[in-house]
């Protein structure tokens, strides 16, 4: 049995989805490879050539967790729990080309794989989206993390999402050829931590602040306007976040507008709405660096009509849109420093026929 799985990047709601706010995903075609096969024990042995590393574990239940993060075994909890037997051994072999902790969500599409493949090979019907489902569950309830839905998500389903989690999980897809992107890896690794310690708990505490005052304030509804009155009691950091994930909020809405045809689609304003989010995900939430905002300038110079930093920041990758001469953003992003790839939006988890790396 052979599956893939897609990174991601986020086209729009960077920091929202913890807050309760949508966001636009999309699948890009930088996938991770899982193939295996049943063994005649009950030993699961990965064979992780690309980390030069290997794991493995006994199909003895329930399992242990023995690390931080502990999702091949979690997935496999999750399952015996939903009453599926998961009674022998696999012998596995994970492959991919998705650039690892830069924000392109390698480590979700690895755990998509892993449950799209026990899927298959244990015949157990499920969605795509009933896999991104059980890979949240794994992943971030399993474990209590702080994280949202959009990685597990997007790369399970594929194409462009639009995806909301209040007042319930709601998904749209949209089948849109967007053209070319560049994907810039910038080389940095990411602090995630640092970021979220400003960006969210910054966030959550203003909120905590204002639902003290007005318990029946919702943050996907609020205009600025209505927000002036909470603005003596948040700090300066507060205040400026606030504002910013109101605008973030809006310049999405703006863009799922375009997705669903509601209004004219323009290539060059899919730009603009991917460069004014830059300008508040770096002035504001100010989760880039320098050597990414020197490989988007370069970029936006090379010709695309709109760039941006990918995922949780202070590190890792940004994106270009650029339908037209991506090979020219190649240049100018490695130029910078970066290491560039020309992407399309993707399919989502899938089985394949034949190996996608030798």
């Amino acid at each position: 049995m052979i599956v893939s799985t897609p990174g991601r990047i986020c086209l729009f709601g960077e920091h929202q989805d913890y807050l309760g706010l949508p966001v636009i995903a999309a699948a890009i075609s930088k996938r991770i490879q899982m193939k295996g096969q049943f063994r005649a024990d009950k030993t699961v042995r990965f064979s992780l050539p690309d980390m030069d590393a290997v794991e493995e574990f006994e199909l003895d239940f329930p399992l242990t967790y023995t690390k931080e993060r502990d999702y091949f075994k979690s997935v496999c909890n999750v399952l015996h729990r939903k009453g599926h037997s998961l009674a022998k051994g696999l012998e596995i072999e994970v492959r991919g080309n998705i650039p690892i902790n830069s924000g392109t969500s390698s480590s979700s599409a690895l755990i998509v794989s892993w449950v799209k493949f026990l899927c298959e090979m244990y015949q157990i019907p499920a969605t795509q989206k009933e896999i991104g489902e059980i890979t949240y569950e794994a992943e971030v309830l399993e474990f209590t993390e702080p994280g949202g839905m959009m990685d597990q998500y997007s790369t399970a389903v594929g194409n462009v999402i639009f995806l909301e989690s209040k007042p319930k999980i709601a998904i749209e897809t949209y089948a849109r050829d967007l053209g070319t992107f560049v994907l810039g890896d910038s080389l940095e690794a990411k602090d995630t931590l640092k970021i979220l310690a400003h960006v969210k708990f910054g966030m959550l505490s203003g909120l905590e602040k204002i639902q003290q005052v007005n318990p029946d304030f919702e943050l996907e509804k609020a205009t600025l306007d209505d927000c002036l009155s909470y603005q003596p009691i948040l700090t300066e950091a507060e205040w400026v976040l606030l504002k910013a994930n109101i605008s973030d909020r809006d310049i999405l809405l703006e863009a799922k507008l375009m997705f669903e045809g509601k209004t004219e689609w323009s290539d060059e304003k899919l730009g603009d709405l991917l460069n004014r989010h830059q300008v508040n995900l770096r002035e504001h939430k100010k989760i880039s660096t320098s050597k990414i905002d020197r490989m988007i300038q370069a970029s936006l110079e090379a010709g695309a009509l709109g760039a941006k930093i990918n995922g949780s920041g202070g590190g890792g990758c940004m994106f270009a849109y650029a339908p037209v001469h991506p090979e020219k953003v190649v240049e100018a992003i490695e130029k910078e420093g970066g290491k560039a790839y020309i992407i399309r939006v993707d399919e989502g988890t899938k089985v394949e026929k034949e190996s996608l790396f030798y």
